[in-house]
């Protein structure tokens, strides 16, 4: 059919249809959100809804963070509330955990959570513990956040997951997210909460776009802290992760299904508190369980979670071991292909998955 037109009328329908096409790839675009800015948008929210919030680490504010976490923030903010710190995590550590336990709500940044090693005394013996040691007298509302566990050809010392580590200690909650959902309302949550929040991230997920809903961005989303969050529903078995691990449990389980096998995906998020229910919950449906995590076996995040089933009346609906996928029991190697051996990869999960349910 013709259709007659003048060339303004049709130049007109034109910018109109092109208008009508940019909005909706705006609006497909909008649902889309890198970990990295649900992570800076969260602190940058959190930073304009309450003056006691500030930000100190290395490289945190003219540098924008070595990860760009911080992007924007000290333009926006100043030096009184972005602050730069010498390379001295013992310093800065003891400053922010002072700075919480005068009533500000500091966010302390260490490049990577292997050299929070530095500022040890200062998480466990100042922030883990004041709270009980002061008879409930003097809260420490501080987030001690930065990447955790390997990333990718920087060897053993900065790679180690610390999430057993701090999860075994009373007086801390410790967080591990996954997704852009998890990191945006978690880090909003561990912001207002008032008690000491380790915030395990992790280097390689920074970069990766993910889906997120218009109530994700709003900024009154809050994530409850030691809530997990089941990723994928199934009925075969049960795969428990958090952090990157979640990942390759998703992709394993992607591939699974081409063998028939069903697998339950649960994000932990939280590592203490742990939410043992929600696990328990989808082990009583699918009667096995296999464990992910990309830190090490002994005393780890899956030893735990077994010895809470073996405690449980949980116990009584396996119908197998609870196995476990961990990295390799070595420090991280450099050379590239040695590391790929030593952390869990999918095929490791699905051989491990496949053993369990005896498929062949």
């Amino acid at each position: 059919m013709a259709i007659n037109c003048t060339r303004n009328q049709f130049q007109k329908l034109c910018h109109q249809a092109f208008r009508r096409n940019f909005s909706l790839r705006s609006a497909a675009q909008a649902k889309q959100l890198t970990v990295r800015d649900a992570l800076n948008s969260a602190i940058d929210e959190e930073m304009e809804r309450d003056e006691r919030v500030f930000l100190m680490g290395e490289e945190v504010a003219q540098y924008d963070g070595a990860y760009k976490i911080s992007r924007g923030l000290w333009k926006k903010y100043g030096d009184k509330r972005v602050i730069d710190t010498p390379i001295t995590e013992m310093g800065f550590g003891g400053i922010t955990v002072g700075a919480a336990m005068a009533g500000l709500r500091p966010i302390c940044e260490f490049m990577t959570f292997n050299f929070s090693m530095q500022a040890i005394d200062q998480i466990i013996n100042s922030a883990a513990k004041t709270l009980y040691m002061s008879a409930g007298e003097v809260n420490v509302p501080i987030v001690i956040r930065g990447p955790n566990g390997a990333a990718a050809g920087v060897a053993a010392q900065h790679s180690q997951c610390f999430g057993a580590w701090y999860s075994h200690c009373p007086g801390l909650k410790v967080i591990s997210p996954y997704s852009s959902e998890d990191c945006r309302g978690l880090l909003k949550a561990a912001i207002r909460d008032p008690d000491p929040v380790v915030f395990l991230e992790n280097e390689i997920l920074y970069g990766i776009p993910m889906d997120v809903s218009d109530e994700v961005m709003s900024k009154d989303f809050v994530v409850p802290i030691g809530k997990a969050k089941i990723e994928r529903p199934g009925s075969s078995v049960t795969l428990v992760s958090h952090s990157r691990g979640v990942q390759l449990c998703l992709e394993a389980a992607k591939e699974l299904s081409g063998s028939g096998v069903d697998c339950e995906v649960i994000n932990l998020r939280s590592l203490r508190p742990l939410d043992m229910e929600t696990v328990e919950k989808s082990l009583e449906k699918t009667h096995h369980i296999v464990t992910v995590e990309q830190g090490w076996a002994s005393s780890g995040i899956g030893a735990e979670i077994s010895a809470r089933i073996a405690e449980s009346k949980s116990f009584f609906f396996l119908d197998a071991p609870i196995l476990r996928v961990s990295g390799a029991d070595i420090p991280m190697p450099y050379a590239k292909t040695l590391e790929a051996a030593c952390l869990p990869q999918p095929q490791d999960i699905v051989r491990t998955v496949k053993t369990l349910l005896n498929v062949k």
